[in-house]
C-alpha cells in the first residue's frame, strides 16, 4: 500500500484553517457556508489520511480535529455524543483495580524480594522515589504558576454532576487510605486503597518460599499482561472516545476553550524540560555521565516511546543502548525493569499537574496541605503504569474520585491526551536509562 505523507494532512489542515480566518476576519469575501464546506473537506481528507496510516496516534489527533469541528459546526447534535466519550471513560475506569494488584505486587513480589535484590534494590528504590517525588512537586509548581484551569466556566449541566464531599479530618483522610474489605475498595473505586493492600499483598508474598510464591507469582504476571493487552484493545475506541469528548466540549464551550487546553500542554512540556534540566542533567553530572555517548544511544529508544506513547514498547533497545553504553548486564535486567514500576518521571509530574489542572477547571480551591497528600497518594498511585499507553488517565480518574474532585475536566484532557503521553512518556525512558547508569555507578561496576 502506497503511503501518504504527513506533509499532505498538514498542508490541507493549514488550507481550511486559512479559508477559515480569512472568513472570519473579513479579509475576502468568504461565506460561512463555503469556509465551512472548505473545513468539512479537510476533514473528509484528514479521515481518508487516517485509514490509509493505519496508526492509532495519528487517528486520535485527527478524531480530536473531526470532533472540534463537530462542535464548532452543530453543538446541539455535538452534545448528545456525551454517551460516547462516557463508554471510554469507563471503559479505562475499569481497568483500575487489577492492573494495579498485578503490576504491584509483580514489581514487589518479582523484583524486590530481599534475598534476590539484597543491597541493589533498596538503592534502586530510594533513587527512584527522589527523582519522582522531585519530578511530583516540580509539576505541582508549574501548574500553581501557570494557573492553566483557572478561568474555564462551567455549564449548568456540568455543575450538577459535582460530588457532595464532606469534610474531613486529617485523622478520617489516614484511616481512609486503609482498606476494610478489598472488594468494596475495588466497587467504589478507592485507589489508594488497592494500591495499600497489593503492596502489603506483595510483602508477604515475597516473603513466602520459592514453590509456595510461584504460582501467584505467574498469576500477578499473567494478569498484568491481560491487562496490558485490555488497554491495548480500548485504546482501540480511544479516537471515537476523545472526538465525541472534544465534540461535546467545543458545543458546550465554544473554541474558547482550547486556550485553556494548549496552556496545559505549554506547562506540562516546559515542567518536563525543567525536570530534565534541574534534575536529570545534575544527576549525570555527578556520576560523570558520558553525554553526548548517551545521548546518541538513547536517541532511538526515546524516539520509539514518543511515536507509541509506549515505555514498554522502547524496553528492549533501551536496554540494548545501556548495556552498550557499559552498564553490566545484570544491573540493567534488574534496574530498567524495577524502574518500570517505580521510575516513572514523566508520569508522576503530569499526574500532579493535571490532577491540579481538574481542581481549578472545577473552581475548587485546593490547600497547600491536601496538595501535599495528593502527591504522597500520587507517588504510589503512579507506580506500574508505564507499560501502557495512556494509563496514566486510569490514575488520573482514580485520583480525581479518592479527593471528590469532579471528572468532566478529564473529558477536556482526553482531547491532547495524546500529545502529552508522547513528552512524558520519553522523559519516563530517559529516567529509566539514566537510572541504570546511576545504580551500575553506586555499585562501582561501570
Amino acid at each position: 500500500m502506497k503511503k501518504i505523507h504527513p506533509g499532505i494532512a498538514i498542508s490541507i489542515v493549514g488550507i481550511a484553517s486559512l479559508v477559515s480566518w480569512l472568513q472570519m476576519t473579513g479579509i475576502l469575501p468568504i461565506s460561512v457556508t463555503a469556509a465551512a464546506a472548505c473545513r468539512w473537506l479537510a476533514v473528509g481528507g484528514l479521515i481518508y489520511f487516517a485509514i490509509k496510516k493505519r496508526s492509532l496516534t495519528t487517528s486520535i489527533l485527527i478524531s480530536m480535529l473531526v470532533g472540534i469541528e463537530i462542535g464548532h459546526d452543530f453543538p446541539d447534535f455535538a452534545v448528545n455524543l456525551k454517551f460516547l466519550s462516557q463508554i471510554f471513560l469507563k471503559l479505562v475506569k475499569c481497568i483500575v483495580a487489577p492492573l494495579l494488584f498485578g503490576t504491584l505486587v509483580l514489581g514487589i513480589a518479582g523484583h524486590s524480594s530481599i534475598k534476590q535484590v539484597g543491597r541493589m534494590g533498596w538503592k534502586s528504590i530510594l533513587y527512584f522515589e527522589i527523582v519522582t517525588t522531585l519530578a511530583l512537586f516540580i509539576g505541582l509548581a508549574a501548574i500553581n504558576i501557570t494557573k492553566a484551569g483557572v478561568g474555564i466556566e462551567m455549564t449548568a449541566e456540568m455543575a450538577e454532576k459535582l460530588p457532595e464531599v464532606a469534610k474531613q479530618s486529617w485523622q478520617d483522610i489516614i484511616v481512609h487510605i486503609f482498606p476494610e474489605n478489598i472488594a468494596k475498595s475495588v466497587v467504589e473505586g478507592q485507589v489508594l486503597q488497592i494500591v495499600v493492600f497489593s503492596i502489603l499483598f506483595g510483602i508477604g508474598l515475597a516473603m513466602l518460599p520459592e514453590e509456595k510464591k510461584k504460582p501467584m507469582l505467574d498469576f500477578t504476571e499473567s494478569l498484568s499482561e491481560v491487562m496490558f493487552m485490555f488497554t491495548k484493545i480500548i485504546m482501540y475506541y480511544a479516537p471515537i472516545g476523545v472526538g465525541a469528548a472534544m465534540a461535546v466540549t467545543v458545543g458546550h464551550m465554544g473554541l474558547d476553550i482550547l486556550k485553556y487546553l494548549f496552556c496545559l500542554l505549554g506547562t506540562l512540556y516546559s515542567a518536563l524540560i525543567i525536570f530534565v534540566l534541574l534534575v536529570l542533567v545534575p544527576v549525570g553530572l555527578i556520576i560523570g555521565l558520558p553525554f553526548k555517548r548517551f545521548i546518541s544511544l538513547i536517541a532511538e529508544p526515546v524516539s520509539i516511546a514518543f511515536a507509541t506513547t509506549s515505555s514498554e514498547s522502547a524496553l528492549p533497545k533501551a536496554m540494548l543502548a545501556m548495556e552498550k553504553l557499559g552498564v553490566p548486564r545484570k544491573i540493567v535486567s534488574f534496574v530498567m525493569p524495577m524502574g518500570y514500576s517505580f521510575n516513572l518521571d514523566g508520569t508522576t509530574l503530569y499526574l500532579s499537574l493535571a490532577t491540579i489542572f481538574v481542581a481549578q477547571a472545577a473552581g475548587i480551591d485546593i490547600p497547600i496541605g491536601q496538595q501535599l497528600l495528593m502527591v504522597f497518594t500520587l507517588m504510589l498511585t503512579s507506580k506500574g503504569v508505564a507499560g501502557v499507553p495512556r494509563a496514566s488517565l486510569v490514575i488520573l480518574l482514580g485520583t480525581a474520585a479518592s479527593f471528590g474532585l469532579p471528572l468532566w475536566p478529564i473529558y477536556l484532557i482526553l482531547g491532547i491526551d495524546e500529545l502529552m503521553d508522547m513528552a512524558r512518556t520519553s522523559v519516563n525512558v530517559i529516567g529509566n536509562c539514566l537510572a541504570t547508569v546511576v545504580i551500575a555507578k553506586w555499585e562501582g561496576e561501570f
